[in-house]
């Protein structure tokens, strides 16, 4: 099964295979093959009578196979792409195509947020030909290597922390912190590195009032501190809303239990693979560990449970959302 990298790197060589079944939970990766295809498979001109674009909910099988088997006019192949295939009915039905592809057709299968079924025809006939892509979800706690990544391939670097704070502050949706990173891209010199600065000017993230900075108020035990944040939070919560700042704490909590796990503590490598960090962040669970003991750390996953249920109107929850937050972090800070 080919890679991503592999799969952009041989059609920016203009290398093109007869399928292109792409599947699986991520979009993101699914849409940069479709797209790259769609966008530079054919020139502007061959485009009107050689590109089709169908979409499963509208289409059959038999649409499909219609489409795939006409010969290009005035082109040397034409490109059929179907979006959102997973709503096609008996999609295993393309398995006698794919067998025997036509040759001067580039016909692309996005399949997004399910994999087809392994023992079935269709599977076992794009092992044989064209190309066959799962594109896996990536992890939260890798989403951060993940834009170091992204930018580094775009010759600009990034601080730790800040590729942390997008990560905190806009989730696991890959679309998503790309059109935020494209925002800060924009503006940058190549072979520059982007700071918290250019984060909170471009993003909008606050480089003072986050969860990252919430993290280590707790950590430190700093009252004044934590609450400053989390009352900003509350006057922000369109863009920090409870949900996300309760998960960031919770995924930051769960890996000071894995740091306790731990037996030899001050190996920075060792406890950056075990817990999910950049070697960047060892030094602060090192604190952190020292604050929330393993039970103090129980203790707070306990608390971020029940003000998680709380929020959702459980236990005859009925607090504003404001409450509810200020409530959790004093007993996080007095536990």
């Amino acid at each position: 099964m080919a890679s991503f990298n592999e799969i952009i790197s041989d059609l920016k060589k203009q290398k093109f295979s007869s399928i292109y079944f792409l599947e699986g939970e991520e979009p993101y990766f699914i849409d940069q093959i479709s797209d790259y295809i769609t966008d530079h498979a054919l020139t502007e001109e061959e485009k009107g009578f050689n590109q089709t674009i169908l979409y499963g909910k509208d289409s059959s099988v038999d649409t499909i196979l219609t489409a795939a088997k006409r010969y290009p006019m005035m082109a040397k192949r034409q490109v059929v792409a179907i979006r959102e295939a997973q709503n096609i009915k008996d999609i295993d039905e393309l398995a006698s195509y794919v067998e025997k592809p036509l040759i001067s057709t580039i016909l692309v299968i996005s399949y997004k947020y399910k994999t087809i079924d392994k023992r079935k025809r269709l599977y076992k006939a794009l092992q044989k030909n064209g190309i066959h892509f799962e594109s896996k979800a990536i992890y939260d706690n890798k989403i951060p290597e993940w834009i170091i990544s992204y930018l580094k391939a775009k010759n600009l670097g990034i601080m730790p922390v800040a590729a942390q704070m997008i990560a905190d502050h806009v989730g696991n949706n890959l679309q998503r912190i790309v059109n935020e990173l494209d925002k800060i891209i924009f503006s940058m010199v190549p072979g520059t590195s982007i700071t918290l600065d250019e984060v909170e000017k471009n993003i909008g993230i606050s480089k003072e009032y986050n969860v990252f900075e919430l993290q280590n108020a707790l950590s430190g035990r700093d009252i004044l501190k934590a609450n400053r944040i989390i009352n900003y939070m509350i006057d922000n919560e369109k863009s920090t809303p409870m949900v996300l700042t309760i998960s960031n704490l919770a995924s930051y909590f769960k890996k000071i239990l894995l740091f306790h796990t731990i037996p030899n503590k001050n190996d920075e490598r060792a406890i950056a693979s075990k817990i999910g960090v950049s070697p960047f962040f060892v030094k602060d669970f090192q604190l952190a560990a020292k604050t929330f003991t393993l039970h103090k750390a129980i203790s707070a996953i306990t608390l971020l449970r029940e003000a998680d249920l709380r929020s959702k109107g459980g236990r005859g929850g009925s607090a504003q959302s404001g409450e509810i937050q200020r409530e959790l972090i004093y007993k996080l800070l007095h536990i």
